[in-house]
């Protein structure tokens, strides 16, 4: 009984190494130019990866990026990444109904391999999820965003220096990249960045505070003020229906 027990947990393991491949190979190109950027904006080799084994997200590993290019504090910096995670939270409740009940440490373990990548393969599987596939999904995820972030640091060591220095423009690039298509699908995101920008333009240029307060600050005003007006234009269309 043990042997079957013992080879079906393994079978699980496999199947989840084997869902979560295709985001192992979507992680390489994120987690190099991760590591490559990371080497331009003036980190080691050692925070670099890390930075990519303690936190394991990639927006917020970029923003934290930006954030050390313009010397913010490193208060600023974890208030900023838990603003930008917080949806993990309602991630994690969803999967633990999801998944097979089993020890707080387990459950601690895969909550922290939580990304939107891994949550989505995870959720979508059919019936009740063993702890074995969600490890295997979230092991081969996780082994290939803090390798390749590595690598990617050391790429950036053969850079000429003129491309390393340029590489601190690529950094806004790629945050422009993932903002536009998100724009163009949602008017409410569209009204949030603006809006998020517009305020922290006015807290930089009128206030005392540093560029991490100022994105902050901004970031929880915007995202308080969007809600609200969704909310009711939501009462509003429930009043007139």
């Amino acid at each position: 009984m043990e042997a079957l027990l013992s080879t079906k947990k393994a079978g699980d393991f496999r199947h989840g190494l084997q869902g979560g491949l295709s985001i192992a190979i979507g992680y390489m190109p994120v987690a190099l130019t991760f590591g490559l950027l990371a080497k331009t904006t003036g980190l080691t080799v050692a925070e670099t990866v890390l930075m990519s084994m303690l936190v394991f997200a990639g927006a917020a590993q970029y923003i934290s990026l930006s954030l050390i290019a313009v010397g913010t504090g490193i208060l600023e910096i974890i208030l900023t990444t838990f603003i930008v995670n917080i949806r993990h939270f309602l991630m994690s409740a969803s999967l633990s109904e999801k998944l097979e009940e089993d020890v707080l440490y387990k459950k601690l373990t895969y909550a922290f391999g939580i990304t939107d990548e891994t949550f989505t393969v995870i959720s979508v599987k059919e019936g009740k999820v063993q702890t074995g596939f969600a490890f295997g999904v979230i092991l081969i995820s996780y082994g290939s965003w803090v390798i390749n972030s590595g690598i990617g640091y050391f790429i950036g060591e053969i850079l000429p220096a003129f491309l390393q220095a340029s590489m601190t423009i690529a950094l806004y690039a790629m945050f422009v990249g993932l903002l536009v298509p998100s724009m163009k699908k949602s008017i409410k995101v569209t009204f949030l960045a603006v809006t998020a920008g517009a305020l922290n333009s006015v807290l930089l240029f009128t206030t005392n505070l540093s560029n991490g307060w100022s994105i902050v600050m901004a970031t929880l005003v915007s995202a308080i003020l969007v809600e609200a007006v969704v909310m009711i234009k939501r009462k509003g269309g429930g009043r007139d229906a």
